[in-house]
């Protein structure tokens, strides 16, 4: 599944004045984390959603195969920096015992946050 997104122009037009566009490209980073241990079977998912929206933060979260879960993230760098602090942490049934982020810039502006596995 897909998660709906907001394609923000390379080039702004020119109702949108220039500066607009600029300002929110700066802003925008994204993180991808993966969070090791357990993490499935004890609400994580909906917990990141639930985090994630309260620090209004788009993206998705899902669950791997060797038993982590992975969550793509985009907002600003303060709220991602938090959204990363939360998931070294985790909900109250979780352990968690590894966390592996990377940083990068992301041109789509997801709209909201969804489990899409």
């Amino acid at each position: 599944m897909s998660l709906p997104a907001v394609r923000v122009p390379d080039r702004p037009g020119p109702a949108c004045g220039g500066t607009r566009w600029e300002s929110i490209l700066a802003r925008m980073q994204a993180v991808r984390v993966v969070v090791h241990g357990r993490v499935q079977g004890v609400g994580f998912r909906a917990w990141v959603v639930r985090e994630a929206t309260a620090l209004g933060v788009g993206g998705r979260v899902w669950n791997r195969a060797d038993g982590s879960v992975e969550a793509e993230a985009v907002g600003s760098a303060a709220a991602l920096g938090r959204f990363v602090a939360a998931l070294r942490t985790g909900p109250r049934l979780a352990r968690v015992e590894q966390v592996t982020e990377q940083w990068f810039e992301s041109q789509e502006v997801p709209l909201g946050f969804l489990v899409t596995g």
